[in-house]
């Protein structure tokens, strides 16, 4: 059985309650294949990673229900400019990354105009497995993306210090105090620690989508950057000036940090960070960097991601989407790449390939990856998908410019909401 992975450059093609319950992952129906397994025909699946060993595993188990399927994945350079273009080409794929920011873009309406109806009852695909508010759908109901890698914001935790210090991974907004300050006690100079400009974020901006969650006023006013909009941040930044002002955040040695993926994962296999604030995104890269660290291979430990505990009822989950396969209804092996996806969108496939990359499950069952299991114990009150909030990206940049001026202690409060949307 032969399995390609192909890398093509531009230039030679221009001509996606939390946690099922035991009773409800034991009801998931086992895949069962429908087609015959003697079909023959090649299904290209395009996109924008170099290599893509999650999903060539999952094309040798698709092969075991049908061993005459070629299965290829296809790297396309510059992926997100000619994609549209590829997709009316000879070369068209038969399934292709998508992005939920694709389907409000009009250079990209090609892609959905050519998108099949994942939700069709027809296929068979159990899209009932995902998260629901991670499914987006368009005015007429059809569901073109499933997403396939999810990501959110939340602290790596050094399970071994809390361990080693008789402390619980802290849940409430005390309690993390509580622990920094236990923690301080102990001998690390910076219980908590972040990247640069990031520094605080994961704890302030979850906390402030929770407090505009639903109200469309302040969503309008928050987009037009009005000069009154600011306010809506004020509980947000008071909850990011009332953590700094306790001293439990090393910022010299945060922005020391030159990036936020291999120099945070490379400073917190040091050893002594008992927690560092991350995206999911920073997260994927852990496994593979453990080799990489000599102090970790020295000494390894056991770690996870948890929400940030910005209130009394704990942490916010901020969903959202990373990245989503979508199949062109005009291929010319449909029925194969509609059952790829038919045997793919399942508790156990989606799991195995994001635990593959070490990205968040779009799967309503997280317990089966210790690494993110604890996002899926938050209460469903507190979980917010990105695609449901509204907020543009303007406002969201403002947010972190003034959350971190008070986070660093160069404005006030009351500063930073007056200055919200002008600062540049």
């Amino acid at each position: 059985m032969k399995k390609t992975f192909k890398i093509l450059m531009a230039a030679l093609l221009c001509s996606t309650s939390l946690a099922c319950s035991s009773s409800e992952e034991k009801a998931e129906e086992s895949y069962q294949p429908k087609l015959d397994k003697e079909i023959s025909g090649v299904v290209n699946v395009a996109g924008h990673y170099n290599n893509f060993e999650a999903l060539e595993a999952e094309f040798n188990a698709f092969n075991q229900y049908y061993p005459n399927v070629e299965l290829t994945y296809t790297y396309l350079d510059n992926y997100n400019k000619i994609i549209a273009t590829t997709l009316t080409s000879s070369e068209a794929p038969d399934i292709f990354f998508t992005y939920p920011w694709m389907t409000s873009s009009q250079e990209n309406k090609v892609l959905f105009d050519n998108a099949e109806n994942l939700a069709d009852a027809s296929l068979g695909i159990n899209l009932s497995c995902i998260r629901q508010g991670l499914l987006y759908k368009d005015e007429n109901g059809n569901v073109p993306i499933v997403p396939i890698y999810t990501t959110t914001y939340g602290m790596l935790v050094n399970e071994d210090i809390f361990k080693k210090e008789n402390l619980a991974i802290p849940t409430t907004y005390s309690e993390l105090l509580s622990a920094c300050e236990a923690l301080q006690k102990a001998g690390y100079p910076s219980p908590m620690m972040g990247y640069g400009d990031f520094l605080v974020y994961p704890l302030y901006f979850p906390h402030f989508c929770a407090q505009i969650q639903g109200n469309e006023k302040a969503i309008k006013e928050l987009n037009e950057l009005a000069p009154s909009a600011g306010e809506y941040t004020r509980k947000s930044f008071e909850l990011a000036a009332d953590f700094m002002s306790h001293g439990y955040v090393d910022i010299d040695a945060c922005q020391a940090l030159e990036n936020d993926y291999g120099a945070v994962i490379m400073r917190f296999f040091e050893g002594d960070v008992p927690m560092m604030l991350a995206s999911g995104n920073t997260v994927s890269g852990t496994e593979k960097r453990e080799s990489q660290s000599e102090a970790f291979t020295a000494s390894p430990f056991k770690y996870s991601f948890h929400p940030v505990p910005s209130t009394e009822d704990g942490g916010i989950f901020l969903n959202t989407v990373s990245m989503g396969f979508t199949v062109n209804k005009n291929s010319k092996n449909l029925d194969i790449a509609n059952e790829f996806m038919r045997f793919l969108i399942s508790t156990k496939e989606l799991n195995n390939m994001a635990q593959a990359k070490r990205m968040v499950t779009p799967c309503k069952d997280m317990s089966l990856d210790t690494i993110y299991a604890s996002f899926g114990q938050v209460d469903p009150s507190k979980v917010i998908y990105v695609s449901d909030l509204g907020l543009a990206d303007a406002p969201d940049v403002q947010v972190r410019k003034a959350g971190l001026q008070v986070s660093l202690g160069n404005m006030t409060v009351d500063e930073a909401v007056d200055a919200f949307g002008t600062l540049e």
